[in-house]
């Protein structure tokens, strides 16, 4: 019998049956004005990001989330992204092309290849990329049964300034590119999975995509959203661009938990107050040396509630990890970061584990792929962060030390 694959299931929207898309559409046909000089030979889309053009970093993921053909609606110099991708065979991918005038605005770029379009398919622009896993988008799209979902970045971060306000069940109250509507929270991405029930709303004249079907079905409560704490990267323009070089760099990065994995992890309701009660864990130091030497940045998530709690202080966790520092680089590794959450267990807050706020302060600061980044813990709250995130996740047991995982890592380079 063939294993149950709850990713393949159909979405029963409004009547109708629709398959998880295979098909993506890429808006890229605009002139890009905002990254000139850049954009003066060549479209947005084909902006060099480390070498490469960033049109081949969204392709490259769409293909490895499952995707099997790709269109792209193009305008602005359109031979260029034509004479490089051809028909996608080099990417493991079929893409076929939509030209329009540069100067058409998105709904009708789109309004023209409908005949091209799959009656549910995947839809994004040219200029951002967000670590996008397709499992947890086409999950939240059948559990929604809306004709149509966009994902949205949360912001609590004010990253950058919204244009969608949620309701307490995740679904978009209001849309507005203008950005004028009071209070408006969630910024906007750009990977949206779509339906012809969506499309059905497409105007006769020249508008905006966004105005003339997001803001409707919003209205109409037709409009659910995937809301992230991953920050998104963008060629939008070129003061974002050394973040997304960083991103896009990958840097191989693990994120530990201390307690239990570096240290022997103190009784319940107890905590390491200094150094005296420090014990390492066997292994430890020759782990974060390995790690260190094959180029891996190594950064701390750790739960700390006796803070909050009143039985330590601040200081005195900050003089523990000075010296943890000290002797780790003693031992050839190197600790980079260290996030901890100071509440107590009950305090509600964002950072405290099995929440993932930790690891989004971190991806934040450091312009890390979470999907692409091991967190290694050892018990079920540090399992709960890891995935709410996104990461994969390894588990420090009694019979398997951090050691075995980093040689396990180092051997195969799994999660790099």
């Amino acid at each position: 019998m063939a294993a149950f694959d709850a990713h393949s299931l159909p979405a029963h929207i409004e009547g109708r049956i629709y398959r998880r898309p295979t098909q993506a559409v890429i808006l890229a046909g605009g002139r890009g004005t905002r990254m000139r000089p850049i954009t003066d030979d060549r479209p947005k889309p084909m902006v060099p990001i480390l070498g490469r053009p960033f049109l081949e970093y969204q392709i490259e993921q769409l293909r490895d989330q499952g995707f099997e053909r790709v269109l792209i609606l193009l305008g602005y110099l359109p031979d260029v992204v034509q004479n490089h991708f051809g028909d996608g065979r080099d990417w493991g991918v079929h893409i076929a092309y939509s030209v329009t005038d540069p100067d058409q605005l998105t709904s009708s770029r789109v309004a023209t290849a409908r005949h091209m379009i799959d009656p549910c398919f995947l839809l994004l622009y040219c200029d951002n990329y967000w670590p996008m896993q397709m499992s947890r988008l086409w999950a939240r799209f059948r559990q929604a049964g809306k004709p149509a979902l966009i994902t949205v970045y949360s912001n609590s971060d004010r990253y950058s300034r919204g244009s969608a306000l949620l309701d307490r069940d995740g679904h978009v109250r209001v849309f507005d590119r203008s950005r004028t509507t009071p209070g408006l929270q969630q910024v906007e991405i750009s990977y949206a999975i779509l339906t012809d029930l969506a499309l059905a709303l497409l105007p006769e004249q020249d508008t905006l995509l966004e105005e003339a079907i997001y803001t409707p079905l919003a209205q109409q409560g037709r409009l659910t959203a995937y809301c992230s704490d991953h920050r998104y990267y963008s060629v939008g323009s070129l003061n974002r661009l050394p973040a997304t070089e960083a991103f896009m760099r990958r840097e191989p990065t693990v994120i530990l938990d201390r307690d239990g994995v570096l240290n022997r992890k103190p009784p319940t309701a107890q905590y390491v107050r200094n150094w005296d009660e420090w014990a390492w864990c066997p292994g430890a130091l020759e782990a974060l040396r390995l790690l260190h030497d094959r180029g891996y940045r190594t950064i701390l998530a750790s739960n700390q509630p006796g803070i909050g709690r009143g039985v330590m202080t601040a200081a005195g966790l900050e003089a523990v990890h000075d010296r943890m520092k000290r002797e780790v680089a003693q031992a050839g590794g190197r600790i980079d970061a260290i996030y901890y959450c100071p509440h107590d267990w009950d305090d509600g807050c964002d950072c405290r584990k099995p929440k993932p706020g930790l690891l989004y302060q971190a991806q934040r600061d450091f312009h890390l792929d979470l999907t692409r980044t091991l967190f290694v813990g050892d018990d079920e709250r540090d399992a709960a962060a890891a995935a709410a995130a996104g990461c994969a996740f390894r588990r420090v047991t009694d019979s398997c030390s951090l050691l075995d995982l980093t040689r396990q890592l180092l051997g195969t380079r799994a999660y790099a």
